[in-house]
């Protein structure tokens, strides 16, 4: 299990290239791959993908710091009515970058709690972003200045 790790894989309901472009200026995502459907070695069933899926995204990766995250288009049946269960947590090296990118992603979607200090860091907002994806940003603990006094 020590090569064993978890991925979030996010699906954008027919709005992943969009997603990734938005990630891209917001937060600085970089794309490592993307495989549209139609670049599949493999025909898709019949019926599985609707009329003009076709180049739609079948599978993204894209790398925020260190972090590799996957994406995709889905395959037609997926709404986007928000991702509800989890939020990703973005840290970030000073109070400056996190108030950038918190504006950044907060930009169509709406914020949640605003930024501000907590007890555990000198700055601390959530949000959802226009593609309903939550997110809880806070500057990294080993570079807070709460911290680094304490």
């Amino acid at each position: 299990m020590s090569q064993s790790h978890i991925q979030p894989y996010l699906f954008f309901g027919g709005r992943c290239e969009e997603a990734l472009e938005f990630y891209k200026s917001a937060i600085g995502a970089e794309t490592q791959m993307l495989m549209r459907y139609s670049d599949s070695p493999d025909p898709m069933p019949p019926g599985m993908l609707p009329t003009g899926y076709e180049n739609k995204v079948m599978h993204a990766s894209f790398k925020v710091g260190s972090s590799v995250i996957l994406a995709s288009d889905g395959c037609g049946g997926e709404e986007s009515k928000g991702f509800r269960a989890f939020s990703l947590s973005l840290a970030l090296p000073d109070a400056a970058a996190t108030d950038r990118v918190f504006s950044a992603l907060a930009e169509g979607g709406s914020v949640n709690m605003p930024l501000g200090e907590t007890f555990w860091s000198s700055r601390f907002g959530m949000l959802q972003d226009k593609f309903g994806m939550g997110w809880m940003i806070t500057i990294d603990p080993g570079c807070d200045p709460k911290y680094k006094n304490a």
